[in-house]
C-alpha cells in the first residue's frame, strides 16, 4: 500500500532528539510519514527512541550519537548521515542548553560552550543542508530558539544573545528561501516542562513562577507553524503578547523586568 502521508519518501534529521522538544518534535515528524535521523549524545535514549518510532509510525529511524558543540561536530555527523547513504530534506536544530547566573564568575567553558552548541551547530548544519533543499525545491529547517530571543537577558546573557541570533538568522532565510518551496521557520516556545529548566538552573528563579507548557505542546505547535512556512512561531498566547509588547517598552524598563524574573526566588 503505498504511504500518502505528507512527510513520506522524505528525511528529517532533529538534533538534540534524546529528550523533551526534541523528542517530541521527532515524534511529529515520524506521525507524519517521515523517516527520521535522531541525534544527542546519549545512546541508550535515542536508539530507544529510534526503535519505538520505527514500530508506532512505520518509518525509518536511525540514531546517530555524537557532540554537536565539538568543533567540526556538525560536518561529523554530516559524514555519518552520507555514509549511511540518507539524504536530509528537513533539518530541525533543537539541541541547545542554557545556564542561569550572572556573567561574572560564570565558567568560560560553558559560556562558550553554548555558542559553539546554540549557534555555531546550527550555522555549520544549516550550511551543509541548505543548499540541496533549495536545489530540490523542498523541505526546510525549523530552528529552535525561544521567547528570551527578543531582548537581552541580564542574569543569562549569552544564552539570551544565542537565541537573539537563532531568531535573526532564520528570518534572513526565510526571506532568501521565499516562493522556492523551502521552508525556513524559528520556534519560540516560553518557560516549558523539560530538562532544560534542571540544567539551565531556571527552576530557582522567579521565571519558573510562570505558567509552563508541556514539550509536546511546543512541539506540536512548531511543526504545525514550519509545515504552514510560518517564518516566527511563539507559543502561547501570552507568550507572544509578552514577546511583542517588547518592542514597545523603554529598552532600560525591559532589562528591569528581566533581570527581576531571572533572579532567585
Amino acid at each position: 500500500m503505498t504511504d500518502t502521508r505528507p512527510g513520506s519518501g522524505q528525511t528529517a534529521l532533529v538534533t538534540g532528539a534524546s529528550m523533551g522538544i526534541g523528542t517530541d518534535l521527532a515524534e511529529c515528524f515520524a506521525a507524519d510519514g517521515y523517516d527520521v535521523v535522531l541525534t544527542a549524545r546519549s545512546e541508550p535514549a535515542l536508539r530507544a527512541l529510534a526503535e519505538r518510532l520505527a514500530k508506532d509510525h512505520r518509518v525509518k529511524a536511525t540514531a546517530i550519537t555524537g557532540d554537536l558543540a565539538e568543533a567540526g561536530g556538525g560536518s561529523k555527523l554530516a559524514a555519518e548521515v552520507r555514509g549511511r547513504g540518507l539524504t536530509i530534506d528537513v533539518l530541525v536544530n533543537n539541541a541547545g542548553y542554557g545556564t542561569a547566573g550572572s556573567f561574572a564568575g560564570s565558567k568560560l567553558d560553558d559560556q562558550l560552550g553554548m555558542i559553539d552548541l546554540n549557534d555555531r551547530a546550527l550555522v555549520e548544519l544549516t550550511h551543509i543542508y541548505w543548499p540541496g533543499m533549495l536545489e530540490r525545491k523542498r523541505g526546510g529547517v525549523l530552528n529552535v530558539a525561544s521567547t528570551a530571543a527578543f531582548q537581552p537577558g541580564p542574569l543569562m546573557a549569552v544564552y539570551y544573545a544565542s537565541k537573539a541570533f537563532v531568531l535573526s538568522f532564520t528570518e534572513a532565510l526565510w526571506r532568501e528561501a521565499l516562493d522556492t518551496g523551502v521552508h525556513a521557520s524559528c520556534l519560540c516556545p516560553g518557560p516549558t516542562a523539560s530538562n532544560f529548566r534542571a540544567r539551565a538552573g531556571t527552576g530557582a528563579t522567579r521565571l519558573s513562577s510562570r505558567a509552563v507548557m508541556s514539550s509536546e505542546s511546543v512541539a506540536r505547535l512548531g511543526y504545525a507553524g514550519f509545515q504552514k512556512n510560518e517564518r516566527v512561531v511563539i507559543t502561547g498566547l501570552s507568550n507572544a503578547l509578552t514577546a511583542h509588547l517588547v518592542s514597545f517598552l523603554p529598552r532600560r524598563t525591559v532589562l528591569n523586568l528581566v533581570h527581576g524574573l531571572q533572579s532567585p526566588k
